[in-house]
């Protein structure tokens, strides 16, 4: 990863930061333009990964949407530049300033999560005088085969409506005179690796289509979500995400004839770019012979692994010694579950030593928090860090 080779220049930063591989995030990026044109797929990025202004400023010129999990992430992309008619918003919790900003922009699509959410944006524009753009978002009732905190599409999460109460409320959708069904969303959850699994979703996206229509609605728009997995263990074997092959597979088995079929991409998008950058404070062996490394970094900088026992590969990029050994790597939030990995293996660590946690450029920066009065991370980008 790019730490290593620039660690000379990195131990004269201030730390913890994030450091940001530009070259890759545009690799990234072409990948998933490139390939989604060969079949007409429109991508929209998952900005509640990574909002970097930075990154979002290059992320636009690849000609990519927005894809919004709260009210204030849609006025980010709407302040960014990003065209209000490539904005999706989703989010089980939409308050009604929030509908009402959406409304006045224009955005694609409201993807709504319930029936009463449906009747409150129907009511919403109706009281200004429009039509709102609305995509139901079905929950599909998908196993994803990942992390189940991150998983969205089982019948008993939270996310979008149930595809029974849909059919059981089709008349009183219908009937909602100020909002367009120009679609519908399905999402089955994030960091998914088995790429079978988007043959289900194919499956059952074409049923819910088929059945939908048949039923009176006509749909536009089919956003079949995202949430193509990224390699957290050996990153260096596969920096770009296999965006061909997921492309590849939902050519083969969605089959919604003529209709624009939409992606929503973060964590693949921004997730391997990404690195966060610390120090070593003090080595400290417990009473039990457990050998601890204090790092400058903490759940603060990076809660993933505290808050879904995510793995992220860690490495010392400045250490001269041959010798590697096992330690416990903990953070400097007063918390007990402030640690990063229980038992990796380092090259032996010293005070001063750098250490990059890889795979951060997605729900790090993102989801940091000033617990303990911490400073937020700062960005570090490799483009600039060149021209010093």
């Amino acid at each position: 990863m790019l730490s290593r080779k620039v660690a000379a220049q990195l131990k004269e930063l201030e730390t913890p930061f994030y450091l940001y591989d530009i070259n890759l995030l545009r690799q990234t990026l072409e990948s998933v333009s490139s390939e989604s044109k060969k079949y007409g797929y429109k991508v929209h990025y998952a900005i509640k990964a990574n909002n970097d202004d930075y990154l979002l400023s290059i992320i636009k010129e690849y000609g990519i949407g927005i894809d919004c999990a709260s009210g204030n992430e849609v006025r980010k992309a709407i302040e960014s530049g990003f065209a209000a008619d490539t904005v999706v918003y989703a989010g089980v919790g939409k308050r009604d300033k929030e509908i009402r900003y959406a409304i006045e922009q224009g955005i694609l699509a409201i993807n709504c999560e319930s029936i009463e959410e449906l009747q409150v944006v129907n009511q919403i524009a109706g009281e200004m005088g429009k039509k709102a753009d609305v995509g139901l978002r079905v929950n599909p009732d998908i196993d994803p085969k990942t992390n189940r905190c991150i998983d969205t599409g089982q019948a008993d999460s939270k996310f979008g409506i149930s595809y029974d109460e849909i059919l059981e409320e089709a008349e009183l959708i219908k009937s909602l005179e100020n909002i367009n069904i120009i679609g519908i969303h399905i999402h089955i959850g994030s960091q998914i690796r088995e790429l079978h699994v988007f043959e289900n979703m194919c499956n059952k996206a074409n049923a819910i289509v088929e059945k939908l229509e048949s039923l009176g609605f006509k749909f536009r728009i089919v956003d079949v979500g995202g949430g193509l997995g990224i390699n957290y263990d050996v990153p260096e074997n596969e920096p770009i995400p296999n965006f061909a092959s997921l492309f590849a597979i939902v050519h083969e088995y969605l089959n919604v004839g003529d209709k624009e079929v939409h992606f929503e991409f973060g964590r693949s998008i921004v997730g391997e770019c990404g690195e966060l950058i610390t120090s070593v404070l003090y080595n400290k062996t417990t009473a039990t012979g457990r050998r601890l490394l204090i790092i400058d970094a903490s759940m603060t900088e990076l809660i993933r692994p505290m808050l879904y026992g995510s793995y992220h590969n860690i490495e010392n990029i400045t250490s001269q010694e041959e010798v590697c050994k096992k330690y416990t790597v903990v953070g400097t939030a007063c918390e007990s579950t402030d640690v990063f990995d229980e038992n990796v293996s380092l090259k032996k660590s010293k005070r001063g030593d750098l250490l990059a946690i890889k795979s951060a450029g997605a729900y790090g920066r993102s989801m940091a928090s000033q617990y303990n009065m911490h400073d937020l991370p700062r960005g570090v980008y490799s483009d600039q860090l060149c021209e010093k």
